[in-house]
């Protein structure tokens, strides 16, 4: 009887982390499609700028009203100086990726992030990776260049973008996990909201600013607000269900942005888009596997030396 209760109590969890991270990820999918189109008319700093003033004041209002500001002063630390640069970094080049190659390309080059932490856990942390999960990694670098195919020409310098983001997204959890839980989640959400907008401030002397239409603030207010709704969701994804069954519905995010280039900017990628598309989402989801068989051996181990 009670492990009935327990089974139909982890499908509940695991089906509403399931919704969440779709919903997440459906989020942040939408601003970027925003972001694609504002971007046709005004500078990427610009776009930084006013989509930040957005997501800073949400993530400021929700951090002050759960208290997740207090003792601030504490955490403007180098490390946390390094992760703010890291984010301004991620979002400024892939803001440029955006408006010069298709939007699923982006999206799915972005997925390789994932593969980079992995490697970066284990050449920074010390993190154990084994043969296979570094094999995996390798064949998600061979789908990437599948699809930015350096040397030919369907190649497109601002894939270079795409690859510096990631980069830049990889030092930035990194950074997260060297810091682990001494710091509020909403604290941190505040700092890069916070931190993108003033990157952004700082192209202004290099930019072309203009004053944004109505439209356009309101384009760029609601991708504030998807930004903020996308990081509310996984946090609720990753608390509800099994991160084994959750995380792999991160790769959905390839399916709408498939969706949103082909229905919203007519684009549509190719064969061997697509195949390096699904080599780079099969080689996560491999790396996912592999985690969780780790970790469920660590588990018992440590269920087999712990004395009763």
């Amino acid at each position: 009887m009670l492990s009935s209760v327990r089974s139909a109590l982890a499908g509940s969890d695991n089906l509403r982390g399931i919704l969440a991270m779709v919903a997440a990820m459906a989020s942040f999918v939408a601003g970027d499609s925003i972001i694609k189109f504002v971007g046709r008319e005004l500078p990427t700093g610009e776009i930084m700028f006013v989509r930040g003033v957005f997501a800073s004041s949400i993530t400021l209002c929700a951090a002050y009203a759960t208290g997740a500001l207090r003792n601030v002063y504490v955490a403007i630390t180098p490390t946390m100086l390094i992760r703010a640069i890291s984010d301004v970094g991620a979002t400024l080049f892939f803001f440029l990726a955006l408006q010069s190659i298709p939007f699923a390309e982006v999206n799915a080059i972005g997925q390789f992030a994932p593969l980079a932490i992995t490697g970066g856990a284990a050449l920074f942390l010390g993190e154990p990776v084994g043969w296979r999960r570094w094999t995996a990694l390798v064949v998600g670098l061979i789908g990437v260049l599948i699809i930015i195919r350096p040397g030919t020409s369907a190649f497109h310098w601002a894939s270079v973008f795409v690859l510096a983001s990631v980069a830049c997204v990889a030092t930035r959890d990194l950074l997260t996990k060297h810091i682990g839980l001494a710091f509020p989640a909403l604290m941190l959400t505040s700092f890069s909201a916070i931190s993108v907008m003033l990157g952004g401030l700082a192209l202004a002397p290099v930019e072309a600013w203009k004053m944004p239409s109505l439209g356009q603030i309101a384009f760029l207010a609601t991708a504030g607000v998807t930004a903020f709704g996308g990081n509310y969701w996984t946090v609720i994804a990753m608390r509800s269900g099994d991160m084994g069954v959750v995380t792999p519905f991160r790769y959905v995010a390839t399916v709408f942005a498939v969706l949103s280039g082909y229905f919203v900017f007519g684009e549509l990628p190719d064969a061997l888009t697509f195949l390096g598309i699904a080599i780079v989402i099969g080689a996560g989801l491999y790396t996912l596997h592999r985690e969780r068989v780790r970790l469920r051996t660590q588990y018992r181990s440590v269920s087999v030396t712990t004395p009763e």
